[in-house]
């Protein structure tokens, strides 16, 4: 039996050293790519106005008025910073994978995968690695762990 517990031996060894050096950066930069996407989507929002966005909500189906648009600007604008510095991590990771699962089956599923046609494509990658930082949370290099809590 193989010990599946260790790292595949390096095809090019030397470079085992930045690997070791590198690694430890690749949670921190999932996380900034999320969070800048979800900041730049809630400042969207935000410079929409919360009237505007309810609008679109209702024409997509989500005809809940400002209160669900105002969450949505709090949870992508506030969110978005947050899980950039891994502050609440879990918890907004969480609420962003809930509102991209929401998202998904409810105003993209029925215009197929792609999302040049509109589809869940988009959406759906967004909740499945918001899903894992909700899992995994903030990593070594987050508010979280400095002040040593977290959900």
């Amino acid at each position: 039996m193989t010990d599946d517990t260790r790292e595949p031996r390096l095809l090019l060894p030397f470079l085992e050293p930045f690997y070791r050096m590198v690694t430890p950066l690749a949670w921190p930069l999932v996380r900034f790519a999320i969070g800048w996407n979800l900041i730049v989507h809630g400042w969207g929002k935000v410079l929409r106005g919360p009237a505007a966005q309810a609008a679109q909500l209702a024409k997509d189906g989500m005809d809940l008025g400002q209160p669900l648009a105002y969450l949505l600007i709090f949870v992508e604008l506030v969110g978005g910073v947050c899980i950039v510095l891994g502050l609440a991590t879990r918890f907004f990771a969480a609420a962003i994978a809930i509102e991209m699962g929401l998202l998904t089956f409810h105003t993209y599923w029925s215009h197929g995968f792609s999302w040049t046609g509109r589809g869940y494509e988009y959406v759906l990658m967004w909740g499945i690695v918001s899903l894992a930082i909700a899992l995994r949370g903030g990593g070594p290099y987050s508010l979280d762990r400095k002040i040593g809590k977290e959900l």
